[in-house]
């Protein structure tokens, strides 16, 4: 059994109430860790220390070569222990090991370019009409609050913590409750290279809490959080009594947009993955997939067909092309979404149920699942599951299928398949949604900005705009005339 203990200070320690949570193994059910269940008075206790230590300069005032120093390190540690982490991420999230072993590579990736930017000239001068010399510099906001998701527990942590800590911020970061091993791990990196005691501090506890303390107190300077739209509205408000600087990546519907002079496979390959990579459980994933009508059925009848011979299984199991859902709870509501959709008269083609044979009672498995003949009223069709259930939804036009693709409260992501080069580009345009893609689905990269429209969040992460989230903008004026200004008479 492991125990995992939270990060403060440079310590490793149980909660005040030394409560624990079991953390289980969702392709098997067994409990495989226990983890330091935190209060809000541990959460109070790291958010002093991470003000403290951004007041002492020991990492703010750092030149951005010597941060940068750190995050290499880190880099070449996530290298170094790269089979473990990924172990470690496929055994708590239930991810196969193929994509544990992806996130890992970019995790260590993600640093590097961090690294690499944070020392990059970022000043800019200003001709103006008086004497005067005017340019901006970028300070660090402060101390930073991020609370990441289950299911890229490493991944999403890098995407926040890499920027946080470049720009020289403290971190006060709480790793999903269900998936903290990878975390931990991470942590150990951190005191492993020598990173400065209060610089990153880790609590774990429910998010209704814990969770409730980083987006309320008033030291926490921003707040960085990935998760359900739910959630989202509840710390903006929370966050409202100081003013806090916001970054939210929240919900996604997201559409894949289908033409008739597509490449058939190519189209079908990516929709696939669009929705099953993660077990669905992507907050970007094409769950709606929009096909033009002349090639409708032909499109549902080869899509359930592949979707049939998708190897589900243990992530562990090198033949395992999607896992297990990552815990009981969220199984149930994904199948209580699916009875939802065969209530509103949605038809199901394939799949819908738990996968109890072969080994999989124990987990938390859901078929590949694919409902076809649906409208937009449905709330499988407005709604984010967050599984393995796709929608398949029939267009006559591209107007037709702008207007569908724009028909839920959501924005993060969308994509267009297409042979006609000029129709995929006016169609993206169209799409609202902060990121898009032509004859390809999910490719993500740390040098673009990643973030959506509407109710899918506030803010980008990733690339230079990740790194802007976690700057303050401060204008400089020097008067290069010195004398009085001659304003008043006397």
């Amino acid at each position: 059994m492991i125990d995992l203990k939270m990060y403060i200070n440079g310590e490793w320690r149980d909660s005040c109430n030394k409560e624990k949570r079991e953390v289980r193994n969702p392709a098997t059910g067994e409990v495989i860790a226990e983890a330091a269940e935190g209060t809000v008075e541990d959460v109070k206790e790291a958010i002093q220390v991470a003000k403290e230590t951004f007041e002492s300069g020991i990492w703010s005032d750092l030149a951005p070569v010597e941060r940068a120093s750190y995050l290499f390190k880190i880099a070449d540690k996530i290298d170094e222990y790269a089979s473990e982490l990924a172990s470690l991420e496929t055994m708590n999230n239930g991810k196969p090991l193929r994509e544990a072993s992806f996130d890992v590579a970019d995790a260590a990736a993600c640093f590097r370019y961090y690294a690499g930017l944070i020392t990059k000239p970022d000043g800019v001068t200003y001709s103006v009409a008086d004497p005067v010399q005017a340019f901006v510099v970028r300070e660090p906001v402060g101390v930073c609050g991020l609370i990441v998701p289950w299911n890229y527990p490493l991944l999403m942590s890098v995407w926040k913590i890499a920027p946080a800590l470049a720009a020289g911020n403290t971190v006060v970061y709480k790793p999903s409750e269900v998936t903290p091993l990878t975390p931990v791990k991470l942590f150990e990196i951190f005191e492993e290279v020598g990173l400065p005691k209060g610089v990153a501090n880790m609590v774990f506890g429910p998010g209704v809490t814990v969770g409730n303390e980083i987006a309320e107190n008033h030291d926490v300077n921003l707040i960085s959080f990935t998760g359900g739209t739910k959630t989202g509205r509840h710390i903006m408000k929370a966050a409202t009594g100081n003013i806090k600087k916001m970054s939210l990546e929240l919900g996604g519907k997201s559409p894949n947009i289908i033409f008739a002079d597509a490449d058939f496979e190519t189209a079908v390959d990516y929709a696939l993955f669009g929705i099953y990579a993660g077990s669905g459980q992507v907050c970007a994933a094409g769950s709606r997939i929009l096909v033009e009508e002349s090639i409708y059925d032909k499109f549902v009848d080869r899509f359930v067909e592949r979707a049939k011979q998708i190897n589900v299984g243990p992530g562990n199991d090198p033949n395992t092309e999607m896992g297990p859902l990552v815990s009981k709870e969220h199984m149930e509501r994904v199948l209580e979404y699916i009875e939802i959709g065969k209530q509103e008269g949605a038809r199901l083609v394939s799949g819908g149920n738990r996968m109890i044979e072969n080994g999989l009672e124990n987990g938390y498995f859901v078929e590949p699942t694919v409902f076809a003949d649906v409208n937009p009223s449905m709330r499988i069709v407005q709604e984010e599951i967050f599984g393995p259930v796709v929608v398949i939804e029939k267009f006559k036009d591209e107007h037709d299928a702008i207007s569908l693709a724009n028909s839920t409260a959501y924005g993060l992501a969308g994509a267009v398949f297409s042979n006609d080069g000029a129709k995929a580009l006016r169609v993206t345009k169209k799409i609202r949604a902060g990121i898009t893609w032509i004859n390809t689905y999910h490719n993500t990269y740390n040098e673009a900005p990643w973030g959506g429209y509407k109710q899918s969040g506030v803010g980008r992460a990733l690339g230079t705009y990740g790194l802007d989230t976690y700057q303050e903008i401060k204008q400089i004026n020097i008067n290069l005339q010195v004398e009085p200004i001659g304003w008043f008479s006397k």
